[in-house]
């Protein structure tokens, strides 16, 4: 027998029990806004060129266009078509850039945790080590919005043998980390069942842009491309989730910001026929739904 993760069963789509989004649509659309803050000079980061050595003079400025400039020309877009986003955020952000998160806080946008910082790595902790960076993130996110987050995105997306646990345990509802389906599907973990909210790493800009190294216009071209093909699927009547996941240094430069415009201008065209909303609001859905709807429903007994 192969090793197994034991978190879920396998469940195919085919078959699966039919339900709706709260106004009747079937096929659900958010916005992952990463808000993420670097060490200077160590530490982990994207990159647009291959660094030298340390400090990564290059690299680093780049990634920082992203809080001074790129995300608010994100918020203004955001503005102008009236989407609401569910903010991935760095808690190092708080002092770091605390006016981008306000601007966030005053459209609604959900926060979720998205660790202290992407210059590192959660899953290499030992799991006291991890417990801490998550209950520091956790605190920071639950002092400033006056309550606790209940998504969690790992920076990088790295996970150790214990993280769905752990963030359970620290009392998150939500995890973005597996994305292994095009609905929410429940997982198990030793403190009680965790939704697995689907997250993007194909309509994501990073592995896109950054490692694919497609264009402005491809990238928004895979965003449309994307969408209009759930839009043909849900006549199956199955539900889907489509997550957008947005990094500002990336996104917010002028020529990428021109055609992801035009992507999300011809998806709130559609808006009646959508449910444009927040990862947290879906979970608020299926945390309604009966009994047997979601696949794994078996460990919220």
């Amino acid at each position: 027998m192969l090793p197994t993760h034991g978190r879920y069963a396998y469940t195919p789509w085919r078959g699966r029990t039919p339900y709706a989004w709260p106004n009747g649509t079937r096929l659900a659309v958010y916005l992952g806004v990463n808000l993420e803050h670097f060490a200077f000079g160590e530490g982990l980061g994207a990159e647009l060129a291959a660094g030298g050595p340390q400090p990564d003079v290059l690299n680093f400025a780049w990634r920082d266009y992203g809080n001074r400039v790129g995300a608010w020309r994100l918020l203004d877009l955001l503005d102008e078509l009236s989407f609401p986003a569910t903010v991935l955020l760095n808690s190092a952000m708080y002092d770091y850039a605390p006016d981008l998160i306000a601007a966030h806080r005053a459209r609604g946008d959900e926060m979720a945790g998205h660790g202290r910082t992407n210059s590192e790595r959660q899953s290499i902790l030992p799991e006291p080590g991890e417990a801490a960076l998550i209950a520091e993130s956790t605190a920071a996110l639950t002092h400033h919005e006056g309550a606790a987050p209940r998504g969690w995105l790992s920076p990088w997306i790295a996970e150790s043998r214990t993280t769905p646990d752990l963030l359970a345990e620290a009392g998150y509802r939500y995890s973005m980390n597996w994305c292994a389906d095009d609905a929410p599907i429940w997982m198990a973990t030793r403190a009680g069942p965790l939704l697995a909210m689907p997250y993007p790493q194909e309509v994501n800009d990073i592995p896109a842009i950054v490692g694919r190294k497609d264009s402005s216009e491809q990238f928004a071209t895979t965003i449309l491309d994307d969408f209009h093909e759930r839009l043909h699927q849900v006549a199956d009547g199955l539900a889907q989730v489509m997550g957008i996941a947005l990094h500002p240094y990336i996104i917010g430069q002028p020529h990428r910001m021109r055609h992801l415009r035009r992507a999300l201008t011809e998806i709130a065209r559609h808006r009646d026929a959508i449910w444009i909303t927040t990862a947290g609001a879906i979970f608020d859905h299926v945390a309604t739904l009966p009994p047997g709807i979601i696949p794994g429903s078996e460990f919220c007994e």
